[in-house]
This record gives C-alpha cells, structure tokens and sequence, in this order.
C-alpha cells in the first residue's frame, strides 16, 4: 500500500491514508455523478482522520451503506465511510482530494451506479 495525504478544499478536513491507485471507479450513480469523484477504496484501518471530525456533515440516500462526508465549510466530500458487500469497513477515497495526484494520468473503470 502507498501512503497518500489528503483533504477538503479549505484545508479544515484532512486525513491519511494507505491505498493504491489502481482499481479506481468513476460512478455515475445521482451523487457520484454530479460530484465528478474518482473513487479508491481503503480498509477501514487503513485510514486516519487527522483533522476536522468537527467540520464534517454527513449526507446518506438510497440504501444508507455510505456515509458521504463533507466539509461543512467548503463543502467538498474528499471521502466517505461505508461497508463493502462482504461486510468489512472500508473508506471511499475521493482521489480527486489526494495531495499531489495526477488525476488525468488516471484511468478509473466507469461504473454504472444509476442502475444499483
């Protein structure tokens, strides 16, 4: 696993993490859609949030097995925190917060959610 750093625009929201960059997922469901995230998954112990557990505001739909995160002030959702089909807790990593990444040199597998 690769160490990444990462957070919301404003800066009050960041965390690290251990994830690789490969099996990336761009999700057309109703948020992912309109949110334009890349997504990377994490166990669960694999993440830490560093700062801003007060910043954040919690938005759940459709199955409630995802909490999406956001920052409250800026309002960007860097992760989210959910379960995976086989039980285990992970962490939705939205890539396009990661610190120093190449988002374009990406090649997420599109993934169609809309039909979930």
């Amino acid at each position: 696993m690769t160490s990444h750093q990462g957070g919301c625009q404003c800066g009050r929201v960041r965390y690290a993490v251990e994830v690789e960059l490969d099996g990336l997922i761009s999700c057309n469901c109703s948020r992912c859609g309109k949110l334009g995230a890349i997504l990377a998954f994490a166990p669960e112990s694999a993440f830490e949030l560093k700062s801003g557990q007060d910043a954040l505001t919690e938005y759940q739909f459709n199955t409630h097995q995802i909490s999406h995160l956001f920052c409250e002030t800026c309002g960007i959702q860097s992760f989210g925190m959910g379960t995976a089909p086989d039980g285990r807790k992970m962490a939705a990593i939205n890539v396009r917060c990661l610190d120093g990444v190449d988002v374009f040199a990406l090649k997420p597998r599109p993934v169609d959610g809309k039909s979930f």
